[in-house]
């Protein structure tokens, strides 16, 4: 009767460590996963703001801003 005490309890103890690594694993892996869809949409957010600004420093060399202050007329 001890030894199968014995052997419960140690099946047991085990099912708990290999629950707990399974349940470590898992969410090891969805934090992986949140954080490379983090990585990509980053990436992408900063692709599309350095083709905004390289397109809006283009526009600006090809069409130079109107000075907003006019000239005083000479006589």
């Amino acid at each position: 009767m001890q030894h199968s005490k014995l052997r419960m309890d140690a099946d047991n103890a085990f099912l708990r460590t290999q629950t707990q690594s399974s349940v470590r694993n898992r969410i090891s892996s969805e934090t992986e996963v949140l954080n490379q869809a983090r990585e990509a949409k980053t990436a992408r957010l900063k692709a599309l703001r350095l083709e905004k600004e390289a397109l809006e420093r283009e526009t600006l060399a090809t069409n130079p801003p109107e000075s907003s202050r006019q000239r005083p007329k000479t006589p």
